[in-house]
């Protein structure tokens, strides 16, 4: 079902999920305008995670709605119909999940040659200069054991990129990452805001959150308890809890919460 549209590529309105009895979000309610990149921020368990599930359909809320670019995605009840929305709308994870016996190149040029139907030639050209863009044009003949994990990111990275998505979800992609190698993704994923990629990412990394965020929003308990710009919720939160929440994280680095639901 479509409907209308704004400037608002994705609208979440009173959206309410459960695990069995367990309750995961209450009421969530959030506008990304296109363009516009914004971090979900909060402490462990508060739902950060399951509200990107819920936009690539990964997830079905049992009751609100959810709206990206006039698809009512809570409406989908096929899976083709969500196979559909996953074309325009990427989404990176924790780990990487890149098929091991496939080189950097195949992994990034088999979901658009596949799924989509692109030329192969045509792919493997957009595969090579995504790999330039993320900084891993060498590597494109090497296998996934042969990449430290932040390359691998970075090659899960293009992949989403390679389907040529309208807006990309970001899952606490360095999380799992040796410190070292965290720069290194944040730099790519800089880099594409910059460009002007619409994106929603759940991140630990306050500093680059900070940096990066047209809206930084802060989840507890199921809730956005209040969102803001940077600015707002960085430096000047009416909010004591997200007060809180900053302090307490500042001055480390890099700067993490824990890990989200």
């Amino acid at each position: 079902m479509n409907i209308s549209a704004d400037n608002a590529i994705v609208r979440l309105e009173d959206v309410h999920l459960s695990f069995g009895q367990t309750e995961v979000l209450k009421g969530i309610d959030l506008t990304v305008n296109r363009g516009d990149a914004v971090s979900i921020i909060g402490p462990s368990g508060s739902g950060k995670s399951t509200i990107l599930r819920c936009i690539n359909a990964l997830v079905q809320p049992q009751s609100g709605r959810i709206t990206v670019n006039r698809t009512r995605v809570d409406q989908l009840t096929r899976e083709s119909e969500r196979i559909a929305l996953r074309k325009r709308v990427g989404i990176v994870f924790q780990q990487y999940n890149l098929f091991p016996h496939l080189t950097v190149l195949d992994n990034i040029v088999l979901a658009p040659t596949r799924i989509l139907g692109t030329d192969r030639r045509e792919a493997e050209k957009l595969a090579r200069e995504l790999l330039e863009k993320v900084r891993l044009a060498e590597k494109a003949n090497a296998y996934p054991g042969q990449l430290s994990g932040g390359q691998q990111q970075r090659v899960a990275i293009a992949r989403a990129l390679a389907m040529k998505p309208e807006l990309v979800l970001f899952d606490e992609v360095t999380s799992a990452l040796d410190p070292e190698t965290v720069g290194e993704v944040l730099w790519v994923i800089r880099d594409l805001i910059r460009d002007g990629m619409t994106s929603i990412l759940v991140t630990h990394e306050m500093r680059f959150a900070e940096e990066i965020s047209d809206t930084v929003v802060f989840t507890e308990n199921g809730r956005i308890i209040d969102q803001g710009s940077p600015e707002q919720i960085f430096h000047s939160a009416d909010n004591p809890r997200v007060r809180q929440f900053v302090s307490g994280l500042s001055g480390r680095g890099p700067v993490r919460d824990g890990e989200g639901i």
